[in-house]
């Protein structure tokens, strides 16, 4: 425990604004930092995949947020591809929460670590906000297991 935490402390954690170039999908964007894209995996969530529903509308609502804006991020930790994982802010608000509080995101329970999610879900998902309108939503990690090559050919 104790190591994992030094690893962490030791990641960079970045404080300064740097311009928004591309959005993958509602929960993965990419920076110019010093003249280099960084891909960022947003911390806490889970967005529909491109092809899932919402995955297309959840894109969109992370766009308006930060396309072409200046963002600031805080490292939480590196991921399995290599991503950064992070909290971002684009015009001052965080996006993490904001894709989660307008229904275009999941809060993602197994990483999760920001307390305040689980009630912002809660309440899009009673004003039935985004994602939530739809009579059923799969969560995208039931979406991709469904998905996998091996899944499909049992079914």
């Amino acid at each position: 425990m104790r190591c994992a935490l030094i690893a962490l402390l030791m990641l960079p954690i970045q404080v300064s604004a740097h311009r928004v170039i591309g959005i993958a999908d509602g929960d993965t964007l990419t920076l110019l930092v010093d003249q280099k894209p960084l891909k960022i995996r947003l911390a806490n969530i889970d967005a529909p995949e491109k092809k899932q529903p919402f995955g297309q509308r959840s894109k969109e609502s992370l766009s308006a947020m930060c396309w072409g804006k200046n963002a600031e991020y805080m490292t939480q930790s590196i991921d399995r591809y290599k991503r950064v994982v992070a909290l971002v802010y684009c015009d001052g608000a965080q996006v993490n929460k904001a894709q989660v509080t307008a229904g275009m995101a999941w809060v993602y329970l197994k990483y999760n670590k920001d307390r305040s999610l689980p009630a912002a879900q809660n309440e899009a998902e009673q004003a039935k906000r985004g994602l939530w309108a739809d009579v059923a939503p799969v969560p995208p990690w039931e979406w991709r297991k469904a998905k996998t090559p091996m899944n499909s050919k049992l079914k």
